[in-house]
């Protein structure tokens, strides 16, 4: 086993299921008030990336940016966020069904979406091609609800076909922003999913999820060397989604199931996962972030894994946990431990 990989050549064997010198792995959470800028967000993702050295570098703007430019407002309200780093929705922009078919096509190099691609370049730029980027964007049924609020789910089961209108120009849109983020250096998406039963039925998603999912990925699969793909939630369709044109699955491992080891024999992809971000993550102690990690190793046999949280990890989550996680890979027997 070679003493050393970069972290381009772990993260490609991973991908292909071969033996690494350790397993790869990437950390992260959001950046509330930072990431209203395309500076101040771009650098602390580079400052994290220059702290934890992970070998995948997920791009972490506010969730809420695929709204603002059709019309929704957001302000972060600490109190509201779950202590996630989420900023809450105080205008929608769609109030009315009749609203969905006229929804602008956006220009993706004018406002908000323009800042997330000047992000995402200052953050390729600064590391250069020492590690992957990946820019992350939203299935437009989870933009959907984030447009309209609870209207989304009325619309989507009362008035199907001008829901799906909505939903057309909402996945072209971010079809145009995946592949703008490539060209401004990202190589990869890291695209979040809501494809879970407590939802969506699984023929509601087979509908109105899964065409316009597809529509993203296969527009970005050939310029994109890595497509994660984040199954949100706690009942998600986890053989649904294995079947999309995606690389690697993230998923709440840990709370809701399958199991890595389960999940192996589900889905031929890299597996990200191990750690419950919510859980032993943010409360510790070292010792239990230690034991998640080594866990995720043994269920895969340290194969097709890359180690990681579930979703987003609280923005209060002590700094000494997230270091214990990264020097966790490090320890697993046949490696090197060595300083960050």
């Amino acid at each position: 086993m070679r003493s050393e990989m970069t972290h381009w050549e772990r993260m490609r064997a991973a991908l292909r299921g071969e033996e690494t010198d350790r397993p790869p792995i990437c950390l992260w959470h959001h950046w509330p008030v930072k990431d209203q800028a395309a500076d101040s967000l771009a650098a602390a993702i580079i400052e994290w990336q220059r702290e934890y050295d992970c070998d995948l570098v997920k791009h972490a703007p506010a969730g809420s940016y695929v709204v603002e430019d059709w019309g929704g407002q957001t302000t972060y309200i600490p109190e509201n966020d779950r202590g996630l780093g989420i900023r809450t929705i105080t205008r929608r922009a769609i109030t009315a069904t009749e609203q969905w078919p006229r929804l602008a096509q956006l220009d993706v190099n004018r406002g908000h979406l323009a800042m997330q691609l000047e992000a995402v370049r200052l953050v390729a730029e600064a590391l250069g091609d020492s590690v992957p980027v990946l820019q992350t964007v939203f299935s437009p049924l989870n933009t959907a609800p984030k447009l309209a609020g609870d209207r989304a789910f009325a619309d989507m089961r009362r008035h199907p076909d001008l829901f799906k209108q909505g939903l057309q120009i909402i996945a072209e849109t971010t079809a145009r922003f995946a592949l703008a983020s490539l060209q401004a250096g990202a190589h990869g998406l890291f695209f979040v999913a809501p494809c879970n039963r407590r939802l969506y039925s699984e023929a509601e998603y087979r509908k109105f999820g899964e065409p316009y999912d597809r529509i993203i990925l296969e527009t970005a699969r050939p310029e994109a060397e890595i497509l994660v793909l984040l199954a949100q939630g706690e009942e998600v369709m986890f053989d649904l989604v294995a079947d999309y044109p995606i690389d690697a699955l993230n998923w709440h491992d840990r709370t809701a199931g399958p199991s890595l080891q389960e999940a192996q024999e589900r889905f031929s992809g890299l597996l990200m996962g191990g750690i419950d971000e919510r859980g032993t993550l943010f409360n510790g102690p070292p010792e239990a972030i230690r034991a998640e990690v080594h866990d995720a190793v043994t269920q895969t046999q340290g194969r097709r894994l890359l180690v990681g949280p579930g979703g987003a990890p609280p923005v209060a989550t002590p700094a000494e946990h997230f270091r214990v996680a990264r020097l966790a890979v490090e320890e697993v027997e046949g490696t090197n431990p060595r300083s960050i």
